[in-house]
């Protein structure tokens, strides 16, 4: 039984997290006929049953698991659903943790490291740059769960094999298992106090206050978050280079990274801990989330970023502490 916990109204990641762990059952399909292709549409058609859901305030509300099953050509989906709300699901904990990468503060991995950008993110980028830039849906399409948890415990164990796991799976498995380095890091890369004036920077309708307000706000940034953001800024903009081929826009990709990099703490959340009204386009959920994305967005589209060059030279392996 392949179970599903919906951890948002977006339907979408949803989605995601169950092609991660979704197992299918059957008998072997006919001769001449490959799995995958039946597989592929099979997932497509769980995919739109899910994405038909109407979330109403009574289901929000139900505790307990919704069970259905879909089947093609032999093959059977058996699916558990329930909503956990986002109150629960993003809920992020004070760190801890003074060992691994996970879950633990960027700048305490970076100083134990000696660099000004983890390790994880250098090897991650580096993996995917070296074979997975024209992979078709490159960080939408979910890697497979087992997969990232295996990179995510040789990560935090600092395994000295980590390079050569990384280049016997998936290329999927691994931009998962960079995403999910981001999602866990207990405060995110923009910060919980920067996080209210990058939503009200983007907001700005004068281009030019607008300019200088998120320069200004990005420069603002402690330097480990700074240079780490670099980085990742400049590989996203090589990835969307290869998007006639991988179908990865700039927009796709800060669909993907905006709410992973910008999230709020929970006194500047918008998002009401128990909805008592349908969720709709309009609410402040989604408003919240499209302001996410367009602050990535728009640092994806300036074609430079001015910063003081002494930062940008210590994006890799430097030595300071």
């Amino acid at each position: 039984m392949t179970g599903v916990r919906v951890s948002d109204p977006s339907l979408e990641e949803t989605c995601s997290q169950f092609q991660q762990g979704c197992s299918m059952e059957g008998e072997e399909p006919p001769a001449g006929k490959k799995r995958s292709y039946t597989g592929a549409r099979l997932w497509g058609r769980v995919r739109s049953k899910l994405l038909k859901q109407k979330l109403d305030p009574q289901a929000l509300q139900d505790k307990d698991w919704q069970r259905t099953v879909i089947s093609m050509n032999g093959i059977e989906v058996k699916l558990s659903m329930k909503f956990t709300s986002r109150e629960f699901s993003l809920k992020r904990m004070p760190s801890r943790k003074q060992t691994g990468v996970f879950g633990v503060k960027i700048a305490i991995v970076t100083k134990r490291e000696r660099s000004k950008v983890p390790y994880i993110v250098r090897q991650c980028v580096e993996e995917i740059e070296r074979r997975g830039m024209e992979e078709v849906g490159i960080y939408r399409v979910s890697g497979v769960a087992t997969d990232i948890q295996a990179l995510k415990a040789a990560f935090d164990a600092n395994n000295k094999d980590v390079s050569v796991m990384m280049s016997e799976m998936d290329v999927n498995a691994i931009a998962g298992t960079l995403k999910l380095y981001f999602r866990e890091l207990p405060e995110p890369l923009f910060t919980d106090d920067l996080y209210p004036n990058f939503a009200g920077g983007i907001a700005l309708s004068d281009s030019v206050a607008k300019e200088s307000c998120m320069l200004n706000l990005l420069l603002s940034l402690p330097e480990t978050n700074l240079v780490t953001f670099l980085f990742l800024l400049d590989h996203l903009k090589r990835v969307a280079e290869n998007e006639i081929i991988n179908k990865m826009s700039l927009h796709n990709l800060a669909t993907v990274f905006g709410p992973t990099l910008l999230r709020p703490s929970e006194k500047d959340s918008k998002i009401p801990a128990n909805p008592t009204q349908p969720i709709t386009m309009s609410d402040s959920w989604s408003l919240e989330v499209m302001s996410q994305v367009q602050v990535l967005l728009y640092f994806l589209q300036l074609e430079t970023i001015p910063t003081p060059d002494s930062k940008r030279q210590s994006i890799l392996f430097s030595t300071e502490v």
